[in-house]
């Protein structure tokens, strides 16, 4: 890891020199201002403080500004800089959040699948792991190139690109290229062979042109178990000065991840081998042994080699690879005095495989390996794959007409979606492990299904803006309407094909904000949103089987939510406060259950089981001590219950949900965060407390409450030339060492009378450390 961390100061240094005194430092601070309208331009390098509590929007907004990204450890996932914020819930197993199946986030109880996500107004699909109608952030973009992440808890802005944004929205917006030549570089190297290595290279200026190429190489080893987590990344941005006429930016960004998986754990295993023991559990590779021997005593019903008591305690291995190329342009043109126009058309291709060794399929004899060579001694396992290709595109703009008085907004987004399902088998011989989790699998001997899938999506939204009594009273109101059609086309397999769809042309949403004095302002706001289904074999209606989806096809209705929201913001020089209140009506809730261990892949059970009613509260404060010192604090408070038991088709209560809370919903979550920086030493240590989550539907199974806290300190070299604006930070994540379960339900939704403790949950990082050295613009 020396020689390597070595090489990572070397570019630092050599990033500082070619730079040089040709570097000129970006203009200063802006005073602290309101948050951005969502479609500002997305540059955002100044701003006096580094959260900013969305003053003068008629919704609970806050956004995060690159100045606070930039404190994170190099490569966190752009999800670790909003956790600090109410009613943000994020959870992770690994330090940075990179390990995409566990990483989560959710807002006032709704599911991450059930929240909205775009990067520059493109359309990030509803992030969940299987993604089929889009990407993680943290593959859509590098975090330095991050400019600023608006955060809307309750409901985001009418024209956000989203048929998943029950709850609130995340709108990332990229940062816009210097107008300065410059070269920006970072090392990262810490716990578990961790290293990372940043280097970006801005053009400056070239007439009415300027742009930037970036580069990020990240590597892990797995806190627990055996395997590397790795990932390339590339971005480029270039903007052009459109002069008096508008403006042309474009970005293309690239992606391949690779990821070792961490073992699934349940409580029983928890039970059995104590937290410690736990801690040090994962998938059993390189010991193929003895996942043979797991494997055998499971086909013949002899006894498990302790401590293991079933299959799916540990399996031998297991993987997640995803490539993935986004493209994207913003045209914004000032038609007439109070006319303007944006569109943005994007494109979006991705390939991806799950891996799993699997003891649920024996390979036959004469099974073909990776070279299509016949496998003569077969093992008592198989190379089980889940494969994705994603191809979409599509266009959203907007016209604007500014007119006295009155802001009036029209827009749209349509976009085409092909997405390609397949879960197939490889063969493995017995003498010897003979496939790589991490690389593309080819000559299956088996394939389970396989499916087309074509995805339209048509919105549309009108929005009028009254600005009153010198802008003292500002009244929003609007709406949008959605239509997506699905399509499934079954090759291989006993899962459904068919048609189905969901359409609601009159999504209402009203706002009002009131500013009572200069340093007081009251709002309220009411939002009605529609989750379309999605396509895929794997989630939504197309996975289960034929007999089942033509039964439920006519009947199944889209997910629907109202929500209700009110507050009071306050802000006075330093200091900044809110508190809000909402209430949630989210109804014809839909809920697959298992049919056996989640990575079994069994079909689901999917209906509408019902409506939740959620209310709440949000306190939030930011107050600049010093100069050099900031304090940010906030409190929430939800209450999610279901309102029914979920039944089944003879009217017999499946699970009884009804008065229960909403799985991994905690009531209370405290969050704190104390910054320090005087320009030349700086530092942070924050800390973040949520109460217990149930991750069974009936509340019978708990994680309980916990406290996480991270810390880092850094020095900022003084100099010029090549010596300047180079600094180093260290950094240290679970700062107590506390032993927890952070991501639940990574498989499914547990119901009372389950025949095993599924494992169904991830273990939390343990404390670990990272140094970072730095040379900025």
């Amino acid at each position: 890891m020396k020689p390597i961390l070595a090489s990572l100061a070397a570019g630092v240094a050599a990033a500082a020199f070619l730079s040089g005194s040709a570097l000129a430092a970006d203009a200063a601070p802006a005073a602290a201002e309101a948050a951005p309208a969502a479609d500002a331009p997305a540059s955002d390098n100044g701003g006096g403080e580094i959260v900013v509590l969305g003053f003068g929007r008629g919704r609970q907004e806050q956004t995060v500004r690159q100045a606070d990204i930039a404190m994170l450890t190099p490569g966190s996932t752009a999800f670790k800089a909003i956790e600090k914020l109410p009613g943000v819930q994020y959870q992770a197993a690994d330090p940075f959040g990179a390990y995409e199946w566990a990483v989560r986030i959710s807002l006032r109880g709704f599911n991450q699948n059930q929240l909205g996500f775009t990067l520059d107004d493109v359309p990030l699909g509803d992030m969940s792991y299987g993604n089929v109608n889009g990407l993680h952030v943290s593959r859509a973009i590098i975090s330095e190139n991050l400019g600023r992440t608006v955060v809307a808890q309750g409901a985001g802005a009418l024209g956000t690109a989203s048929t998943s944004n029950l709850g609130g929205t995340l709108q990332f917006y990229s940062d816009d290229p210097r107008h300065q030549f410059g070269v920006a570089a970072s090392g990262t190297g810490g716990s578990d062979s961790t290293y990372r290595g940043f280097v970006r290279v801005d053009s400056g200026d070239m007439g009415a042109v300027r742009g930037y190429l970036s580069y990020a190489y990240y590597h892990t080893d797995k806190w627990r178990g055996d395997g590397p987590q790795y990932q390339h990344q590339a971005n480029a941005k270039i903007v052009g000065d459109l002069g008096n006429v508008g403006q042309l930016s474009a970005f293309f960004n690239f992606s391949q991840r690779r990821e070792t998986d961490y073992q699934d754990v349940s409580l029983d295993l928890i039970n059995r081998v104590g937290w410690d023991k736990a801690y040090k559990i994962d998938n059993v590779s390189p010991d193929y042994a003895l996942a043979k021997q797991i494997a055998l005593a499971y086909q013949h019903g002899t006894a498990f080699p302790a401590p293991y008591t079933n299959p799916d305690d540990v399996y031998y291995d297991a993987g997640g690879l995803r490539n993935d190329y986004l493209a994207g342009a913003t045209l914004d043109l000032k038609l007439a005095p109070g006319v303007a126009l944006k569109l943005t058309p994007y494109y979006h291709r991705n390939k991806g495989q799950g891996s799993w060794i699997t003891p649920y399929a024996v390979t036959p004899a004469g099974a073909p390996d990776q070279a299509g060579n016949p496998i003569a001694n077969p093992a008592p396992l198989s190379f089980r794959t889940t494969e994705y290709a994603i191809r979409r595109g599509g266009v959203t703009g907007a016209l604007t007409w500014e007119s006295g008085i009155n802001t009036l907004q029209i827009g749209g987004w349509y976009e085409h979606n092909k997405f390609n399902q397949a879960r197939r088998y490889y063969g493995l011989a017995d003498d010897a492990f003979n496939r790589d989790t991490l690389t593309f699998q080819k000559n299956p001997f088996f394939t389970q299904y396989e499916g087309h899938f074509l995805t339209d999506t048509y919105q549309y939204h009108v929005e009028d803006t009254v600005k009153l009594f010198d802008d003292r009273l500002v009244l929003s109101g609007g709406w949008k309407g959605v239509k997506v059609d699905n399509q499934a086309n079954v090759l291989i397999g006993p899962l459904a094909s068919g048609k189905i769809g969901a359409r609601d042309w009159f999504q209402p949403q009203a706002s009002i904000v009131y500013h009572a004095t200069p340093t007081t302002e009251i709002f309220a706001d009411y939002t009605e949103n529609m989750r379309a289904f999605v396509s895929a074999l794997t989630t939504g209606p197309f996975s289960t089987t034929q007999l089942g989806f033509n039964a439920i096809k006519s009947s199944l209705k889209p997910e629907t939510s109202k929500t209700y929201e009110g507050g009071v913001r306050y802000h006075d020089g330093p200091f900044q406060a809110s508190a809000v209140g909402y209430y949630i009506d989210f109804t014809n809730r839909l809920a697959s259950f298992a049919n056996g261990s989640g990575i079994a892949g069994n079909p689901a059970i999917l209906n509408n089981v019902g409506s939740v009613h959620a209310w709440g509260a949000e306190l939030s404060a930011y107050y600049k001590l010093t100069r050099a010192f900031s304090l940010f604090a906030n409190y929430s408070y939800n209450s999610s219950k279901y309102q029914n038991d979920v039944l089944r088709s003879d009217g017999t209560v499946y699970a009884h949900t009804k008065d229960k809370t909403v799985v991994d919903a905690p009531k209370n979550m405290i969050k704190g965060e104390l910054v320090y920086d005087d320009g030349t030493i700086f530092g942070r240590i924050g800390g973040d407390y949520m109460s217990k989550r149930y991750f069974s539907y009936e509340n019978n199974l708990v994680a309980g409450g916990r406290l996480v806290a991270d810390a880092s300190i850094g020095y900022r070299f003084k100099g010029s030339g090549w010596m300047k604006d180079i600094s180093i930070e260290a950094s240290v994540t679970n700062l107590t060492d506390k032993k927890y379960i952070s991501t639940v339900n990574t498989n499914n939704v547990q119901v009372n009378g389950s025949d095993f403790d599924n494992p169904n949950f991830m273990l939390g990082a343990p404390r670990q450390w990272f140094v970072t050295l730095k040379k900025g613009f």
